[in-house]
């Protein structure tokens, strides 16, 4: 299977670590889980948080977020739980944590189980399911009226095996528990909460719950992440990364960046980095400039992504902006780390931006931004880097410059760069 260690490296793991194989295959698994291992092919690598590890403290506390999320990966469930059980459980442990945040001190298992076998039946509800067992529905020699015993609402058959709160059912407090107890033992083997005894001290047959300062954090780190995606500004969360841009086109710096955080917490990190580098390769360089922006809000997750397009031509002076400006350098010396045709393929792209969006002042005032100092020296450049929208720039800026003479030399050069002339 891939990403599982042959038994010789295994072995040969173990023994440099000094420690046995189970535990040389559990530190293997929870590594790559948390990201510090990459697997391309039949090769493993480090991964991009390894690289981060020593340098950025928030890569470590978000490469134990997803070593948390994966909780049911790090340690088994029971060999005969039914999957459709263990399912269920997974699904309604948030709450379960939630309710632990927010007691702010241990709670009793008691009180997790009454509270997942709630959200079980919650669960079943939200999906219409007709609860089975003896008691899931009248049958043809069960005439008993409603009210009396053995009706299906009578409180004789609201205790049969069949209905929830009993033994006989899979959301029953005696079902239940094993996955319980497992959840919290896979919980604490990641190390989001402890188990305690009755007298708050650590135990093997704890019968309390108590989240760690880690997982105290991770619990309000999720439910943060919930109210910003509910709060989206403009309403784009649910929109493809290119859409949710064109959405964003209007907003000022701020409202722009709220957005993109509402969107960015709705989603995979990883998935969202995608959509957000497929976006900015398309043909529309406003999105290509936004994409951008919303990756800064990503932030490090992001780096392996930006780095891997620094060799696409489109992307390139977008990639190394991005990239200076992660590693702290200024954004206003930022540029500097650009070529010379660089920063003019940078001027040309972002000019074409604003001829599709902006107005036709704003293209004017393009031009100070411009680094080679003097009109004609920028044409000049213009014409040599090759950007594809170059001609409907120039035309755009020569229809949109009041000085007649200068308007009159742009023209001549978005003629020159079509028909090929000198």
């Amino acid at each position: 299977m891939p990403g599982v260690l042959s038994a010789e490296a295994l072995a040969e793991a173990a023994a440099e670590l000094g420690v046995s194989p189970d535990q040389a295959r559990a530190d293997w698994d929870r590594a790559r889980l948390v990201g510090l291992i990459e697997l391309h092919g039949g090769t493993a690598r480090p991964g991009w948080r390894l690289r981060a590890w020593d340098r950025d403290d928030s890569a470590v506390l978000r490469g134990w977020v997803a070593l948390l999320d994966a909780w049911s990966l790090a340690r088994p469930a029971p060999a005969t739980a039914e999957p459709a059980a263990v399912a269920e459980v997974v699904e309604a442990l948030p709450q379960l944590l939630s309710l632990l945040q927010l007691s702010a001190g241990p709670v009793p298992v008691a009180t997790l189980l009454d509270m997942l076998g709630q959200r079980v039946v919650e669960l079943r509800t939200e999906r219409c399911e007709v609860p089975y067992g003896p008691a899931a529905a009248p049958g043809p020699e069960d005439p008993s009226p409603p009210g009396e015993p053995g009706a299906p609402d009578s409180p004789a058959s609201q205790d049969s095996p069949g209905s929830p709160g009993t033994s006989g059912s899979l959301d029953s407090p005696g079902s239940l528990e094993p996955l319980l107890d497992w959840a919290l033992d896979a919980l604490a083997s990641v190390g989001a909460l402890v188990m305690l005894d009755g007298s708050g001290e650590a135990g093997d047959q704890g019968r309390e719950a108590v989240l760690t300062a880690l997982g105290n954090w991770a619990v309000w780190v999720k439910l943060e992440q919930i109210c910003v995606a509910a709060q989206s500004p403009a309403g784009n969360i649910e929109q493809p990364a290119a859409d949710m841009l064109r959405g964003c086109a209007g907003l000022t710096p701020g409202p722009a960046r709220a957005e993109y955080r509402a969107w960015l917490a709705a989603r995979p990190v990883g998935s969202a980095v995608s959509e957000l580098i497929e976006a900015a390769r398309g043909d529309d360089a406003l999105l290509r400039g936004l994409a951008f922006e919303a990756l800064r809000v990503v932030g490090a997750p992001a780096e392996p992504a930006v780095r891997a397009v620094v060799d696409e031509s489109a992307l390139r002076p977008y990639a190394l902006l991005w990239l200076a400006e992660h590693e702290g350098v200024d954004p206003e010396d930022a540029l500097d780390v650009l070529t010379r045709e660089e920063a003019t393929w940078l001027w040309v792209d972002t000019a074409a931006a604003i001829a599709d969006h902006g107005e036709s002042p704003l293209l004017v005032r393009h031009l100070e931004s411009a680094v080679q100092g003097t009109v004609p020296a920028l044409l000049e450049e213009v014409r040599a880097v090759g950007h594809p929208r170059t001609v409907q720039v120039l035309v755009a800026l020569a229809a949109a410059h009041p000085d007649p003479a200068l308007a009159k030399a742009v023209r001549r050069a978005a003629f020159q760069v079509h028909t090929g002339g000198v």
